[in-house]
């Protein structure tokens, strides 16, 4: 068994790109990405991760204290 030669890397991608399609690859590789980062900032202790964002506060609610109108 030798090395990997450019046939074999072609018949690999097109195995890859027949189990996932073409649309999904960037989805899976940006995923990959992002896993690879975070295991780089893990194995440096790098914790400058952004908060989760809090969620808005709801629209104050109308009073329930009566109006009066002038006549």
């Amino acid at each position: 068994m030798g090395e990997f030669s450019p046939i074999h890397w072609l018949i690999v991608l097109a195995i890859i790109v027949l189990l996932f399609g073409g649309k999904k690859i960037p989805e899976v590789m940006r995923g990959l990405g992002e896993g690879i980062r975070s295991f780089k900032e893990g194995m440096h202790g790098n914790t400058t991760t952004a908060p989760p964002p809090t969620p808005a506060a709801p629209a104050a609610a109308p009073s329930s204290t009566p109006v009066e109108e002038k006549k």
